[in-house]
């Protein structure tokens, strides 16, 4: 039987994050080559992937930073809360947002041919499936650029939001301020400008069909329908939303009393609206 020692199974968890009679397993299988011992656990990892496939992967982790006029959303997801919440995973998920970050990546294809410690990232991920038995995925990256950017992540590491400003010097407390309101009052886009042509269809739909059901004019009904448009924009949009801090004044005015304007928000979620 292959010796395997301690240092062996420790250094190659290190390298793979694989539990530790997984790493004694996968040394001694491959004769302690630990290239060897990286594939085997890689393809534990494609078969509970591919075994798991039509799982729900609606669990998960959401991390979010911001540095330099770069903010970045990742989430990693997986089954269950229970793995979610693993140290390791939340580990893993952190060590891909800052990859990702420190690349400045566009996309999640992107993201997924990133390389730590000579490893792709989607490797890593298919490696994780093998030390949890779990479907997960990497899924949600967005990012935003200005020239000052906020993130935040709520508590539970289920939502996030990432807030970009076209000022470089605005208080802390304000950047902040706009990043939570965008996490409690999930705005559907920054301004009624930026709001799919799509949602806005659909909402005078419903506006003229709910004025239907009450019995009102037909001549009437694109008027009433525009009228509950506006509204929706006030409830719906980021600036035209009442402040949550202070429900007499909306964003756009909070932000011009403290003399900054926001250029791009973005939210990410997990179980949570």
């Amino acid at each position: 039987m292959v010796n395997v020692t301690m240092a062996d199974i420790q250094k190659l968890r290190k390298m793979t994050g694989a539990g530790m009679m997984d790493c004694k397993n996968a040394l001694i299988e491959a004769e302690s080559d630990f290239d060897k011992a990286i594939e085997i656990i890689r393809k534990k990892g494609q078969a509970v992937a591919a075994k798991r496939s039509d799982r729900d992967a609606s669990e998960g982790c959401v991390l979010a930073n911001a540095k330099d006029g770069f903010a970045a959303i990742i989430a990693l997801k997986c089954e269950t809360d229970f793995v979610a919440k693993n140290a390791d995973f939340v580990a893993l998920t952190q060590s891909i947002l800052d990859t990702a970050m420190a690349a400045k990546a566009s996309s999640l294809d992107e993201i997924k041919n990133l390389t730590i410690e000579g490893r792709t990232i989607s490797d890593l991920v298919i490696e994780r499936s093998g030390v949890t038995g779990e479907k997960m995925e990497l899924d949600y990256y967005e990012f935003v650029q200005g020239a000052s950017t906020i993130s935040y992540i709520h508590p539970g590491n289920k939502l996030a939001t990432i807030v970009a400003f076209n000022e470089s010097d605005i208080d802390y407390q304000v950047t902040r301020d706009i990043a939570m309101q965008a996490a409690a009052m999930n705005p559907v886009a920054l301004d009624r400008d930026a709001v799919p042509t799509k949602i806005i269809e659909t909402e005078l739909e419903i506006g003229r069909d709910k004025a239907r059901q009450e019995g009102k004019p037909e001549n009437m009904l694109d008027k009433i329908a525009q009228g509950r448009l506006n509204k929706f924009f006030q409830e719906s949009t980021l600036l035209e939303q009442d402040f949550i801090k202070d429900g007499k004044i909306a964003v756009k005015d909070y932000l011009k009393a403290n003399n900054a304007s926001v250029a791009d928000f973005k939210r990410v979620t997990l179980n949570l609206d």
